[in-house]
């Protein structure tokens, strides 16, 4: 059965509890290199998703991420909200041409990702929420070109995910103010990788449920 926005409701939810219960840890670590801000900017704009999850939930996926873009444009403070709206609103120009189904959404996304490298000059190694989302679409892409299961998919993305969070621990700030600190943001994870990875965890966990 294909995935619809009529499950928007619940994913948000889900991304609304795992950002709250772990906001103490994501904002030590935001504190640690940088503005502190990063907990409440999401938290903001995930409530303002929350308001027009059921307008979002009625379109398709197009519109939907079309709707999610703009929406946190508008809510979401910081670099944050800029790269992910360009994330979302990338979804929604790519997914135009692409088929409803898992192969024709990671072609969206690794085309959404890279609008995303751009937006914000950076890439992998540079201690970024990067450093999550482009292994785990390439990820998504290479699982569903081999036609994997959900299941499988999904234990994928959440490894990937995890691993690129904790990749940055060891990497130096190339961007944002923790690149300020050069060396000395060394030994810690970046919040944004952290917030990235516990999101893809929380929508891995509804697909799944929804899934059995």
């Amino acid at each position: 059965m294909p995935i619809t926005p009529v499950i928007f409701p619940e994913l948000v939810r889900a991304l609304i509890a795992v950002i709250d219960a772990n906001a103490a840890e994501v904002t030590e670590l935001d504190q640690a290199i940088g503005d502190g801000d990063h907990v409440f900017n999401l938290q903001r704009g995930l409530q303002a998703l929350q308001q027009h999850a059921e307008e979002i939930a009625a379109l398709d996926w197009p519109a939907a991420w079309q709707k999610i873009g703009m929406t946190v444009m508008s809510a979401v403070g910081g670099a944050s909200g800029s790269l992910y709206a360009t994330l979302f609103i990338g979804l929604a120009k790519h997914g135009r041409d692409q088929a409803a189904d898992v192969r024709g959404f990671s072609e969206a996304l690794l085309q959404a990702v890279e609008a995303v490298k751009q937006r914000g000059k950076a890439d992998v190694g540079e201690k970024t929420m990067l450093d999550v989302l482009v292994p785990a679409a390439q990820a998504l892409h290479a699982e569903a070109a081999a036609n994997s299961a959900l299941p499988t998919i999904l234990a994928r993305l959440r490894q990937v995910a995890a691993d690129g969070a904790e990749a940055t621990r060891d990497m130096v700030a190339t961007k944002g103010r923790a690149s300020f600190l050069g060396e000395r943001s060394k030994g810690h994870v970046d919040a944004g990788a952290k917030t990235a990875q516990l999101m893809i965890a929380a929508i891995a966990d509804v697909l799944d449920n929804t899934a059995t």
